[in-house]
């Protein structure tokens, strides 16, 4: 069926659970491991055909920059599938930029996949991927439309069942470029791999979804505790301690979910910071795990209690996600 137009097409955000830089390739780039898991906050885009070719990007908000990562996107597969058509693009924008959570490279990621069905192109998921991956380290995971383990340099995709899990994600007013982390002096570059056993085995103890937190009530920092509790010992973002050196807020941010739910983490290269606030569904393996289910947080302190209580500065921005299994449009490629 010949498609016109494609509405209300959804580009999820990601958070890192963890984030490891593990090395440098010869040409520069740099290594990573890391958890990614797709959350309910998202961009929408719609897609309307062009018959002349042209390329168009109207912004429903705030303007974005003139060569965004949607326009690139399209005229990187409109050059490598040498298709004729064009696209007008409307990119409504309710991702806070410069968060680390992913927003330029999942709109990247949505546009593929729909002008891939738009302009009858047929390329399987691996071809958009390796496409993808020219445009952002990011991209090939939202192209690959389920929860992963991320390495290499985000082309290498380990698909992985997360439970479902409630976050919440705080974007403080700065904003922060990841050039001016790695040009940091204090950032780690050099981080030991981390076998994908024992990820898969932190994922299953709940080390990486907030189920086995070092405990404090919540409300109250613990004596003598750092302003970014982990999650677990082992798995840690590298790019946090230069992002809080660079940006004074990342650490503002990370205290106060710490001391409102006993943890904290930036996620990507920031300037965003989330809390585990735990799974969705009662466990019957623990009373824990059944108290964190029916809205407890580790102390047996009420989640709605620490909810009521949070109360970030008016100009930053937050919001209670849910964690998603599958990427809204992974039934869009093969």
């Amino acid at each position: 069926m010949f498609l016109r137009a494609i509405y209300d097409v959804p580009a999820p955000a990601k958070l890192n659970l963890f984030l490891h830089i593990v090395g440098r390739r010869a040409d520069g780039y740099h290594l990573l491991q890391s958890v990614f898991v797709l959350i309910d906050w998202a961009d929408r885009l719609q897609f309307e055909i062009r018959h002349d070719g042209a390329l168009h990007r109207r912004d429903e908000g705030a303007a974005m920059p003139a060569e965004d990562l949607c326009l690139r996107a399209a005229r990187a597969l409109q050059a490598e599938s040498q298709c004729t058509k064009g696209v007008d693009i409307t990119l409504g924008k309710h991702l806070p930029w410069g968060a680390g959570m992913g927003g330029g490279s999942s709109d990247a990621a949505s546009t593929l996949l729909a002008l891939n069905r738009l302009w009858g192109l047929h390329w399987p998921r691996s071809r958009l991927a390796e496409l993808g991956l020219g445009l952002g380290a990011d991209v090939p995971f939202f192209i690959g439309g389920q929860n992963a383990i991320v390495q290499g340099i985000g082309e290498l995709l380990h698909p992985v069942d997360l439970p479902p899990s409630r976050y919440m994600v705080l974007k403080p007013a700065a904003s922060i470029s990841t050039a001016e982390i790695f040009g940091h002096p204090r950032w780690v570059h050099d981080t030991p791999a981390v076998d994908l056993q024992s990820i898969q085995a932190a994922i299953l103890t709940g080390c990486l979804d907030g189920r086995a937190i070092e405990q404090h009530q919540p409300g109250v920092a613990a004596a003598g505790s750092t302003p970014t509790a982990e999650f677990g010992n082992e798995f840690k973002n590298d790019l946090q301690a230069p992002a809080q050196d660079r940006c004074v807020q990342v650490g503002e941010a990370a205290r106060l979910l710490s001391q409102t739910f006993g943890n904290s983490r930036m996620t990507g290269s920031g300037s965003a910071v989330f809390a585990a606030l735990g799974p969705l569904t009662a466990s019957k393996s623990s009373q824990a795990e059944q108290e964190f289910g029916a809205g407890k947080l580790p102390g047996s302190a009420s989640l709605e209690v620490a909810l009521q209580a949070f109360q970030p500065p008016a100009d930053w921005v937050w919001r209670e996600c849910v964690s998603l299994a599958f990427h809204p449009l992974k039934d869009w490629a093969d």
